[in-house]
């Protein structure tokens, strides 16, 4: 739905309530859009914002591969002097 700024200044809390139903609210400028009232989402609480970390960081775990270091990965190409074999 289109509006423009002038009619919703006096269906404002109409038009809020139409946005946080769902309802895509578009207010308009001299015809062209300009501002789209969206609903704000809910903060996370503290508990789902830790389940969270918890999860992303078992995950980050998993998939480390332990392994040679970057540092050692090509030792086999060279020899004690440190020259090329």
């Amino acid at each position: 739905m289109q509006v423009s700024v002038t009619e919703a200044k006096g269906q404002l809390t109409e038009l809020v309530r139409r946005a946080e139903a769902g309802d895509d609210v578009i207010l308009t400028r001299h015809g062209h859009p300009a501002v789209r009232l969206v609903p704000i989402k809910a903060a996370t609480d503290r508990t789902s914002r830790r389940t969270l970390l918890e999860a992303v960081r078992a995950s980050a775990a998993a998939k480390a591969a332990a392994g040679l270091s970057a540092a050692r990965s090509q030792d086999f190409l060279y020899g004690d002097d440190g020259l090329p074999k």
